[in-house]
């Protein structure tokens, strides 16, 4: 391929050198979203399969992504957390069983687990806003789901990592201005996970600011997302056509042209 599409969070210039690709780098974040999408009616909880009470950590990012020392802080963090559930995107029932069985090795009880079925997505859009927290996972992060969760007003907690994969949900995040979300070691995770659990100005402070961003983020302007690529496109056919070689773009914020090569 010619051409990646990214941005400087999920390709900084650091890891430049390990992409074959010239670098599309869009402002905000490179992943699209659509701004007219719906939610339907938000279920209760009792009708989403959730306990009447208690804080709802969730993490709808396939299972595959939970790895041992995810869900080792995980375990910590409802042990820190009193009457607190972890909600996670039902896969095969081995996984659910094994998750399960992993949760009462932690001490912790195995019907703390809750599993979600898969839903059309309007109506997972809807049981999302049920969450009270996002907890997302390493060394492959939320991408869709994060969106979702933010889309939603919850909260994501992320750590970055050294690839594309492990740094999405932290453009997401700093596309949204709460890059400090984003935290750099486990035990920043956890941490931060059980403050805010027990914060609850704080937490509804951050999903305040989330609902409020969610107008005026670039991430949810599909319109101005459009414009941008666009303008992009426009500007890799005008250099094949020149008979120039594929070089790196970096786009403006405003619509209009892409900046000049390399820039």
């Amino acid at each position: 391929m010619d051409y990646l599409i990214a941005d400087r969070t999920v390709i900084p210039e650091s890891e430049r050198a390990h992409y074959a690709e010239q670098v599309i780098y869009l402002p905000g974040s490179y992943q699209v979203n659509d701004s007219a999408r719906r939610a339907g009616a938000r279920p209760s909880r009792r009708a989403a399969g959730l306990p009447e009470a208690g804080f709802v950590f969730c993490c709808f990012n396939s299972v595959y992504k939970i790895t041992p020392p995810v869900f080792d802080d995980w375990m910590q963090i409802l042990r820190a957390v009193p009457g607190s559930i972890l909600w996670l995107l039902e896969g095969n029932p081995a996984a659910a069983t094994n998750l399960r069985r992993a949760a009462a090795g932690h001490g912790v009880d195995a019907d703390r687990l809750v599993f979600a079925p898969w839903l059309p997505a309007a109506d997972h859009l809807a049981r999302c806003a049920l969450a009270d927290l996002f907890l997302d996972t390493l060394p492959y992060n939320a991408h869709t789901s994060a969106s979702d969760a933010l889309w939603s007003a919850v909260p994501i907690i992320t750590r970055a990592g050294s690839s594309f994969a492990s740094r999405v949900a932290t453009s997401l995040l700093r596309a949204m201005g709460l890059e400090r979300l984003s935290v750099g070691s486990r035990e920043e995770y956890v941490r931060l996970a059980t403050r805010l659990a027990q914060s609850p100005t704080e937490l509804n402070s951050l999903k305040l600011a989330l609902a409020l961003a969610r107008e005026q983020s670039t991430l949810f302007d599909s319109a101005a997302y459009c414009r941008r690529l666009e303008a992009a496109f426009e500007a890799i056919v005008a250099r094949n056509r020149r008979g120039d070689a594929p070089a790196s773009l970096v786009l403006r914020e405003a619509a209009g042209p892409a900046a000049s090569p390399n820039e």
